[in-house]
C-alpha cells in the first residue's frame, strides 16, 4: 500500500462523518441554563437601562424624537459645555499629583527597606473606607471661610477646583497605590543584576529598568483615578461651589430643574470618557500580562541608609495628610459649634435633629451593605463558575464574559439615572422593584459587578479542572462539586468578595443618589443632604459612622480570613 496514500488528510465530508461531538449530559443543560438566567439579569440591569437612557437623551419632554437636538442644545450653552473643560481639568490634575504621589509611596513598600511598611500600607487604605463626601467636608473645616489653614490658600477659594482635586487625590490615592504596588511587585530582580554588571548608574537602572517594568501599571492606575474623579459626585457636590463638573450637572439638571432628557444628555457624554479610559486599561492590562515571565525572579530591595530614610519621610507626610483628613472630620463632628466653641459634644450623633437625615438611614445602609454581599456574592461567583468551569457553549461563555465587563465602564450616577427611565415605567413588569430596598440591592451589585467577576474568576482559575474531571467520572453531579469542593478551596476569594461589595455598598452615593425612597434612605445620602441644608457636623458625624462600620467590618474580615486560612486552608501550606 503507498504510504502517501495513507498520509493524505480525509476528505471534508468523511472528516465530518467521524467527528465525534461530546453528549451534552444533564449537568450541561443545568450549567447553561443558570448562566442563562444571570446573562438575563445583566441584559435587565446594564444594557436595558442604558439603552432606555440613550433613547431618552434623543426625545424632548413631549416624548417626540427629537435626534441630536438636545446635544446641541447641550454644546451651544457656554455655562454648560464649560462643565466638560472643567471635568477634564481637574481629572487630569488629580491624575497627575495623585500618580507622583502613589509611585513615590508604591516604591518606598515595595523597593526599600524602609520601617514600618506594615503601618503605611494599612493606613494608605483608610480612604477606602470613607464615602467621598468626607474629604469635601473635612476640606471644608480645614480650608473653608473659617478653616484652620485658611491662609496657607493665600486668598484662594477651596470651594472650587482647588477643592475638587484636593478631595479627589484623598480618596482615589488608595485605588492607584494597588495597582501601583502591584506594577511594582512584579519587577525581574535579573534585571537589576545585569545592569549594574554592565556598570550602568542607578539613575539609568531606573530610567532603563524600573520605569519599562512597571510603565503598563502605571498607565492602568493614571486611567482608573482620571475615571474616579470625572465620575465623582460625592467631592464637586460638597465642595465644588459653582465650579461646575459634569457628574453635578446630571445632578442638577435631574433633582434641581427636573429635566431628565438633558441630564441623559449629559450621561452619555460622561459615558464617552468613561469608556476610553475603560478599553485603554484593558488592552494595557493584556500586555502587562505578555510581559511576565515564569522565570522571574523576584525583586528583593537592599538597605541604603539615605534612600530608607528620605522614603520613610516622604511616607510619613503622605500618612500624615491621610489621617489628618480623616480626623478633621472625626474631631468635626464632636465640637459643640465651630469656631465658636470647640467643647466636645455627641449631640451632633442625635441625627433625628438635623435635616435630611436620621438613625433609620444608617440602619437602612447597613441593611443594604449586607444584602449587597450575601447576594452580590452568590451571583458573581456562581456566574464566574459557570463561565470558567462549564463545558461547551463557547460562544454563550464569551457573550457572559464580555456582560460582566460592561459595568466597570458605567459611572455609578450614570448607571442610576438610567434607572429611572427604565424602573420607573409602567410599562416595565419590573416598575415594582422602583423605590425599594431591592433596587438599591441590585444597582450596587451592578455597579461593582466586574471588579468582583475578576476576583472569582482568578481563584477558579487557579483550580486544577481534574476536579470537575474526575467528578464527572465518578458521576457526581455538578452542584455537589461545586458545594464541597470549588467554595471551600475557593473561600478566601468569597471572603473577599463579599468585603469588597460590603464596603462599596456602605460608602456609594453616586449610584444610589437618584433611587432612594423616604423609607430607603441611605447613611451616604443622608451625608448629603444635611451638607446641603448646612448640617454640616452631622453630616460629619454620619460620615465618621459609615467610616466606624466600614472598619469594623474590615477588622472582622481579617480575623475571620485568619482563622478560616488556619483551620480550613491548612492544605495550601506544605
Amino acid at each position: 500500500m503507498n504510504i502517501a496514500v495513507l498520509a493524505e488528510p480525509a476528505p471534508a465530508s468523511v472528516a465530518d462523518a467521524v467527528r465525534i461531538n461530546p453528549k451534552v449530559s444533564r449537568d450541561d443543560i443545568v450549567m447553561r441554563a443558570s448562566m442563562v438566567l444571570i446573562g438575563l439579569f445583566l441584559v435587565v440591569c446594564v444594557l436595558l437601562p442604558l439603552y432606555v437612557m440613550l433613547s431618552k437623551s434623543m426625545h424632548d419632554k413631549q416624548g417626540a424624537f427629537v435626534g441630536f437636538a438636545n446635544f446641541a442644545s447641550y454644546f451651544s450653552t457656554p455655562a454648560l459645555f464649560h462643565s466638560v473643560y472643567n471635568s477634564l481639568t481637574v481629572s487630569m490634575l488629580a491624575m497627575a499629583i495623585i500618580m507622583g504621589l502613589g509611585f513615590v509611596y508604591g516604591y518606598a513598600l515595595t523597593r526599600t527597606c524602609m520601617p514600618f511598611k506594615g503601618f503605611f500600607k494599612a493606613v494608605a487604605l483608610i480612604p477606602i473606607l470613607a464615602p467621598s463626601l468626607l474629604p469635601g467636608i473635612s476640606l471644608v473645616y480645614l480650608f473653608g471661610n473659617q478653616g484652620i489653614f485658611k491662609d496657607l490658600l493665600l486668598g484662594e477659594s477651596i470651594y472650587g477646583p482647588i477643592g475638587i482635586v484636593m478631595g479627589a487625590c484623598f480618596w482615589t490615592f488608595p485605588h492607584a497605590l494597588m495597582i501601583i504596588i502591584t506594577a511594582l511587585s512584579t519587577s525581574d530582580a535579573r534585571l537589576y543584576e545585569a545592569a549594574h554588571v554592565m556598570g550602568a548608574s542607578k539613575l539609568k537602572t531606573f530610567f532603563t529598568v524600573t520605569i519599562p517594568g512597571c510603565k503598563y501599571g502605571l498607565i492602568s492606575a493614571a486611567f482608573v483615578v482620571f475615571t474616579l474623579v470625572i465620575t465623582d459626585f460625592g467631592v464637586p457636590k460638597v465642595i465644588g461651589g459653582q465650579y461646575n463638573v459634569l457628574a453635578t450637572d446630571i445632578y442638577k439638571q435631574v433633582v434641581g430643574q427636573q429635566n431628565f432628557e438633558m441630564g441623559a444628555v449629559v450621561s452619555v457624554i460622561l459615558l464617552f470618557p468613561a469608556v476610553l479610559a475603560f478599553a485603554v486599561d484593558r488592552i494595557v492590562q493584556r500586555k502587562q500580562v505578555a510581559l511576565l515571565s515564569a522565570r522571574s525572579v523576584p525583586y528583593q530591595p537592599k538597605p541604603n541608609g539615605r534612600l530608607d530614610y528620605a522614603m520613610l519621610a516622604v511616607c510619613g507626610i503622605v500618612a500624615f495628610l491621610l489621617v489628618g483628613i480623616v480626623g478633621m472630620a472625626a474631631w468635626a463632628s464632636l465640637i459643640k459649634f465651630w469656631p465658636y466653641d470647640l467643647s466636645l459634644t455627641f449631640a451632633h450623633y442625635s441625627f433625628e435633629l438635623a435635616d435630611g437625615g436620621s438613625w433609620d438611614a444608617y440602619f437602612n445602609s447597613i441593611r443594604m451593605a449586607l444584602y449587597t454581599a450575601v447576594f452580590g456574592t452568590a451571583i458573581v461567583f456562581f456566574g464566574a463558575y459557570l463561565v470558567e468551569k462549564g463545558r461547551g457553549f463557547e460562544r454563550g461563555r464569551q457573550l457572559f464574559q464580555l456582560l460582566a465587563l460592561v459595568p466597570l465602564a458605567v459611572p455609578g450616577l450614570v448607571l442610576g439615572l438610567a434607572y429611572i427611565f427604565f424602573f420607573n415605567q409602567s410599562w416595565n413588569p419590573f416598575n415594582f422593584l422602583y423605590g425599594t430596598m431591592a433596587i438599591l440591592v441590585v444597582c450596587t451589585i451592578v455597579h461593582f459587578y466586574t471588579v468582583s467577576h475578576m476576583t472569582a474568576a482568578t481563584a477558579l482559575k487557579q483550580m486544577d479542572p481534574e476536579f470537575e474531571s474526575v467528578a464527572a467520572s465518578l458521576n457526581s453531579p455538578f452542584y455537589r462539586t461545586f458545594a464541597r469542593v470549588t467554595v471551600p478551596v475557593c473561600m478566601p476569594a468569597i471572603l473577599d468578595i463579599s468585603m469588597y461589595l460590603f464596603l462599596n455598598a456602605m460608602t456609594t452615593v453616586s449610584a444610589v443618589v437618584f433611587l432612594y425612597s423616604p423609607d430607603t434612605m441611605l447613611a451616604s445620602v443622608a451625608v448629603l443632604n444635611m451638607d446641603d441644608a448646612g448640617d454640616i457636623a452631622p453630616a460629619a458625624a454620619m460620615a465618621m459612622m459609615i467610616v466606624y462600620t466600614s472598619a469594623v467590618a474590615r477588622i472582622l474580615h481579617a480575623v475571620l480570613t485568619r482563622g478560616l486560612a488556619r483551620r480550613a486552608q491548612a492544605w495550601r501550606r506544605r
